[in-house]
């Protein structure tokens, strides 16, 4: 795995976007994503599709080549961190949770993060909210139009269409725009989004190899 990186500055914050589908805030030593949806393989094989639990071992060890990479003390998930309650893909993730009991958890709730009292427990957490606010930043998962100042969310999956003359490529990206950071889901077993990204964007589309800028 290639861990591919451009800076970018947002109200005088240096951010490192990844290739990874992640974030790292240089200042706050906080890598940031969102969507992971742990447990979504294991809820469609209870319900008769039978898939791999392959999909969530990638996505963790990706996630664990970041935290090798950046040495972060905060890890904030931007909302989706479960897919559909408790199962044996959480207990998975928990496992590999427990590898870094030094690291602050931090979950802003998104729309499948229906998490019990037990859960919440067994997921070690150190935070858990609708939204949370450092500095000029808000992290909630879906941009609410009703606040002022910067968001940083999740929610959509963002993907952008890129045409050639053989045929046309749909890649994950980040949205920048004046008010909002909107981050690709960390899963790669997620869909793309490419036509409620917000207006007025500039696209950070990654491959496994390049960042480019559109």
């Amino acid at each position: 795995m290639f861990i591919a990186t451009k800076n970018i500055v947002i109200q005088n914050e240096t951010f490192t976007l990844t290739n990874q589908r992640a974030v790292f805030w240089e200042k706050e030593k906080a890598l940031i994503l969102s969507d992971l949806h742990i447990g979504k393989t294991a809820h469609f094989r209870k319900n008769g599709i039978a898939l791999s639990n392959h999909i969530m071992k990638s996505d963790l060890e990706r996630l664990s080549a970041l935290i090798e990479y950046f040495q972060p003390e905060k890890f904030i998930v931007v909302g989706d961190l479960i897919h559909a309650g408790d199962n044996s893909d959480v207990d998975k993730f928990c496992t590999w949770r427990n590898q870094y009991p030094d690291l602050s958890f931090y979950l802003i709730e998104g729309n499948h993060d229906r998490i019990s009292g037990s859960l919440e427990k067994k997921l070690c957490l150190n935070f858990k909210a609708p939204l949370l606010e450092i500095d000029s930043f808000t992290f909630i998962h879906d941009f609410d139009k009703t606040k002022s100042g910067f968001q940083v969310t999740g929610h959509i999956h963002p993907g952008i269409i890129l045409n050639s003359a053989v045929k046309n490529i749909r890649l994950p990206c980040f949205a920048l725009t004046s008010n909002q950071l909107l981050l690709p889901a960390f899963s790669e077993f997620t869909g793309l989004d490419t036509k409620n990204v917000p207006k007025k964007s500039t696209f950070f589309v990654f491959t496994d190899a390049e960042i480019y800028e559109i």
